[in-house]
C-alpha cells in the first residue's frame, strides 16, 4: 500500500511516497517557487536517484501535475499509474476546536476547514488549494487531512485558556493551540516504545529548528505546549520572536507610526535570531560565535535559556520528568544548543553527558544522558510524514 503524503507551504509543496507494507519511503521531493516566474521540482529515490529542473508552476494544481509527472517518467519514476497511489496524507496547520483528529477529507470537511482559515490566514489558503488540486487531479482517491493542532487537544483547560474575556473564547475560539504535533507526538510515542511506558509517563519533548515549540506529555498525551493561537508564541525562533508583552505591539505601532499587521510581520518574520543577530540559521550563529560575534552569542543564549525555562515549567505542570526528548534540525543536529540548554538542570535529576552529546550518532535515537541519570535525555529524530501516512492508512483502511 502506497500514501503520498503532501506537506504544502504558501509558495513550496513537499511530498513522499510511503510503502506502508515496511513503512520505507519510495522516494521524496518538492517543488519551490510555486507563483513566480519559474518553479524549480526535484524528485530524490528509494534507489538513489535524484533528478531537479525548472518547471511553470504557476499554483499549487500545477504543481501537483509536476509531481505526478515526475512520479510516472521512465527515467526517474516509481510508479507506472497513479492508482497504485493509495491514498493521500495532507498537512494543514490549524484544525481549531472543530477537528480533536485527523479526518477522512470530503466536500463537508473541506468547507469545516476553510472557516478555520482566520486562525492561520498564511498558510491554510495554499494547504486547502493543495487538497482541492488533489481532488480534481485524483477524484476516486481516498484523502485525509492531518492537522498539526490536534495531538496538542489533550490539553486541560487551565493549561489552554487565556486570561482575557471567557466571550472571546466563546465567540472566537481564542485559546492555546499549539503546533508541530505530528513531531511530538512521534517522538513521545518512540520515547515510550524505548524506555516503557512506566518509564516514560513525564515526557518533555523539545522541538528545535526555524520554528520551535516545547511540549509537556504525560502517559502520551499533551498536557501543555510553548506555541500558541499561532506559531509566533513560545520560544525565541529563527525569524519569530516568541514570547513577549502583548503591549509592545502598541507601543511600536506608535513609536514606528506602523499598523497591527505590519508589527506582526516583524514579530513574525523580522525577529527571533533574525532581529537579533542578523541570520535566522542556527549553524550561522554558532559559526560567527566562535568568532567572537556578541549578537549572535546573545540569541543563542537566548534560545538555551528560554527552553531551559519551559523544561523546568514543565517539570513543574507534570510533577518531575522522566525523559527530555531534542528532535528538529537544531535539537538533532546542534549539539553545543544541547549542552547549553541542559546547564543547571541537575536539581531535575539529569547527568548530561557532554561527551556522548558531542559524539552522537546521526539518523539514530540516541541517549547523551548518563546511564546513572534518573533522567533520560535522548535525541529522537523526527517523522512527521511517517505519522501522516499511519493516520492516512488507518483511516482510508476503514
Amino acid at each position: 500500500m502506497k500514501i503520498l503524503v503532501i506537506n504544502a507551504g504558501s509558495s513550496s509543496l513537499k511530498y513522499q511516497i510511503i510503502e506502508m507494507d515496511d513503512e520505507s519511503v519510495v522516494c521524496k521531493g518538492q517543488v519551490e517557487r510555486i507563483g513566480m516566474d519559474y518553479s524549480i521540482v526535484s524528485i530524490e529515490t528509494f534507489d538513489g536517484r535524484k533528478f531537479e529542473e525548472k518547471c511553470v508552476a504557476a499554483n499549487h494544481t500545477d504543481a501537483l501535475k509536476n509531481v505526478f509527472d515526475l512520479l510516472l517518467s521512465k527515467e526517474y519514476g516509481v510508479i507506472k499509474s497513479l492508482d497504485e497511489i493509495h491514498a493521500l496524507g495532507h498537512r494543514l496547520i490549524h484544525g481549531g476546536e472543530t477537528f480533536k483528529t485527523p479526518a477522512v477529507i470530503d466536500e463537508n470537511i473541506l468547507q469545516m476547514a476553510r472557516e478555520n482559515t482566520i486562525l492561520a490566514p498564511l498558510h491554510m489558503p495554499p494547504q486547502l488549494a493543495c487538497i482541492e488540486a488533489s481532488m480534481k487531479l485524483l477524484p476516486s482517491t481516498p484523502m485525509v487531512a492531518i492537522f498539526d493542532t490536534s495531538f496538542h487537544q489533550t490539553m486541560p483547560d487551565y493549561a489552554y485558556m487565556y486570561g482575557i474575556d471567557y466571550n472571546y473564547y466563546e465567540k472566537y475560539k481564542v485559546r492555546r493551540y499549539g503546533f508541530h504535533g505530528s513531531s511530538h507526538q512521534f517522538v513521545s510515542e518512540e520515547a515510550i516504545k524505548k524506555y516503557g511506558a512506566d518509564k516514560a509517563k513525564r515526557i518533555i519533548t523539545c522541538h528545535l529548528g526555524n520554528g520551535s515549540s516545547i511540549s509537556a506529555i504525560k502517559d502520551g498525551k499533551c498536557v501543555d505546549t510553548s506555541m500558541g493561537l499561532t506559531p509566533l508564541e513560545g520560544v525565541i525562533m529563527g525569524t519569530r520572536s516568541g514570547d513577549l508583552d502583548p503591549a509592545v505591539v502598541e507601543y511600536l505601532c506608535q513609536v514606528e507610526n506602523k499598523t497591527v499587521s505590519e508589527v506582526l510581520n516583524i514579530l513574525n518574520k523580522k525577529s527571533g535570531f533574525v532581529g537579533i543577530a542578523g541570520h535566522s540559521d542556527n549553524r550561522d550563529l554558532l559559526a560567527l560565535v566562535e568568532k567572537g560575534d556578541k549578537k549572535a552569542k546573545l540569541a543563542c543564549d537566548m534560545l538555551a535559556y528560554r527552553v531551559r525555562k519551559y523544561i523546568g515549567a514543565y517539570a513543574a505542570a507534570l510533577g518531575g520528568v522522566d525523559v527530555i526528548v531534542f528532535t528538529g534540525g537544531i535539537g538533532e543536529n546542534s549539539y553545543p544548543t544541547r549542552e547549553d540548554i541542559m546547564k543547571n538542570l541537575e536539581y531535575l535529576g539529569v547527568e548530561f553527558d557532554k561527551d556522548l552529546n558531542k559524539n552522537f550518532k546521526r539518523k539514530q535515537i540516541f541517549e547523551i544522558s548518563k546511564p546513572s541519570s534518573k533522567v533520560k535525555v535522548v535525541i529522537i529524530p523526527t517523522n512527521e510524514e511517517l505519522v501522516m501516512a499511519r493516520f492516512t492508512k488507518d483511516l482510508t483502511s476503514k
